[in-house]
């Protein structure tokens, strides 16, 4: 053995004694097949504890920024919002750094059962910031901060990755992740550009193949949408675990192969929002994706504009039970429902489904396959070209035709029609001495120019043009006062140390 390999061994040893592998997994993670994966402002504490309720073993927080956790307080504070019952749990992280990476998991061990690594983000915000999938072709870095958390935090290092187009590549970047220190891999089967409007399926027999090559758990992540996915996915990719997004967000019961009333199910979130607070933002999505297919009918359009600007726990109440109101009579059997129509504006999903569910019950939404959104946008630039299109008209409440932005702002006043209190209304009195827009808090009623040259002028303070003349005039003179008293006990000195000086040279002719 070199002295470099034995170099490495040395620093690959953890300093702490801690479960990995198989063991982590059976023994702290209670060998989860459950997951519910780790998704921005969505899996925060109150979700996490409604999906356990529905048989979730594992859940993972939110990802968090590196830079922001271990350098912000309040961020890292609003982060760590957790429980007792919250467990096992695994904290997740973005960045690029090793150091920085550390630093935020060291803060956040004591929390969780394990950090895990987001490798596999492929939005433009990563790109950006270049973290999540923007990273797996930077081999080296990645193998430095897995070696780094490996070998220095208490508890187990975790990955989530996507896959390459070249499946060796693939098993190559799990191995490296492997050799690395990392202790359980979860794989998304689609490829960073796989995503938005082309999604498309994931490709589990990459999955398959990963699970072959590598000896550390591993969970699979990818076409999830109900209960029989999961045990499909199970048996054909042979991964220990199977770990949702999407599908959990329109079903949180998915896990227990139900599709609930998506009132209730509503209903329930709110009361874990209730003891556990989180934004309202978060809210608002959560709510929006579980009333996805009710609020995608035409008929719902005022429902939906009322779900969008509500701010409160109370509003989302009355919006929850109005929706009950409406479908619970045809749930019961008490009246017969009609398909409505849906609104194309927000209709995202293909239709034609012989097994469709009611729209009032939680169900799984199927993205429109990229073929057929290509053919919509290519449709859409064909129309707009299209010079004998007939042009669209907009009209305001009196009859008269806007163009379409100003129609967008009407809309946006109808829905927050009541201004804040306290909102103070624009001035629009002019200055005394010209035709200028008076200042709002000017004592002298001038606007800025005016008011300079008065102060200037007449040696006066105005705080509501934050103009201070006077004062600063003032400061000035006490400076200069100041400057001239210590000029003067310094002339002094020197005089005496003159005459001192004297007195000793005659002192010494004398003598």
């Amino acid at each position: 053995m070199t002295d470099d390999s034995e170099q490495l061994n040395s620093d690959m040893k953890p300093k702490y004694e801690k479960l990995g592998g198989y063991d982590f997994y059976h023994k702290v993670l209670h060998s989860p097949k459950f997951v519910v994966a780790p998704m921005v402002d969505q899996s925060e504490l109150a979700w996490r504890m409604l999906c356990r309720k529905y048989k979730a073993e594992l859940c993972y927080s939110p990802m968090f920024h590196s830079n922001l956790f271990a350098n912000d307080p309040k961020y890292r504070k609003d982060a760590l919002q957790t429980c007792a019952e919250d467990r096992p749990l695994i904290i997740q992280f973005c960045g690029n750094d090793a150091k920085t990476l550390l630093e935020a998991a060291v803060l956040a061990q004591d929390h969780c059962d394990a950090v895990d690594i987001n490798l596999g983000c492929p939005q433009a915000i990563a790109r950006r910031g270049h973290y999540g999938s923007f990273l797996q072709d930077e081999w080296p870095l990645l193998e430095e901060i897995v070696r780094t958390l490996h070998v220095n935090l208490k508890v187990p290092v975790t990955c989530k990755i996507r896959i390459f187009e070249d499946r060796d590549k693939t098993i190559r970047y799990a191995q490296m992740l492997e050799k690395a220190g990392c202790q359980l891999l979860t794989v998304h089967g689609r490829t960073r550009e796989q995503k938005g409007p082309l999604t498309g399926i994931a490709d589990w027999s990459y999955i398959r193949e990963v699970r072959q090559h590598i000896k550390i758990p591993m969970f699979a992540n990818g076409n999830i949408l109900c209960l029989e996915d999961i045990k499909r996915c199970l048996q054909e990719t042979g991964v220990d675990g199977v770990m949702t997004a999407e599908g959990n967000l329109h079903n949180p019961a998915l896990f227990c192969g139900i599709s609930p009333k998506t009132w209730e199910m509503a209903e329930d979130y709110l009361s874990y929002v209730q003891k556990y607070p989180c934004p309202i933002s978060y809210i608002r999505g959560h709510m929006f994706k579980i009333f996805h297919h009710i609020m995608n009918l035409k008929p719902n359009s005022e429902l939906r504009e009322e779900l969008a600007v509500a701010n409160d726990l109370q509003k989302f109440r009355d919006v929850v039970q109005k929706i009950q109101t409406k479908y619970e009579p045809y749930h019961e059997g008490r009246e017969v429902y009609e398909m409505e129509e849906v609104d194309p504006s927000v209709m995202q999903q293909p239709l034609g489904s012989n097994l469709a569910l009611p729209p009032w019950l939680c169900q799984p939404y199927i993205r429109v396959p990229p073929e057929m959104h290509k053919q919509i946008i290519a449709e859409k630039v064909r129309l707009a070209e299209d010079p004998n299109r007939e042009k669209r008209h907009y009209f305001d409440n009196d009859g008269q035709e806007i163009s379409r932005k100003r129609m967008k702002k009407l809309r946006r006043r109808m829905r927050r029609p009541n201004k804040p209190e306290g909102k103070h209304e624009r001035n629009l009195e002019n200055c005394d001495q010209c035709n200028n827009p008076m200042g709002f808090k000017c004592e002298f009623r001038l606007c800025r120019i005016c008011c300079r040259e008065k102060c200037y002028t007449e040696d006066n303070d105005c705080p509501g043009h934050g103009i201070l003349i006077k004062s600063r005039r003032a400061k000035a003179k006490l400076f200069e006062e100041s400057s001239k008293n210590d000029s003067g006990v310094a002339d002094e000195a020197d005089e005496s140390g003159e005459s001192l000086k004297e007195q000793v040279v005659v002192n010494a002719d004398v003598s």
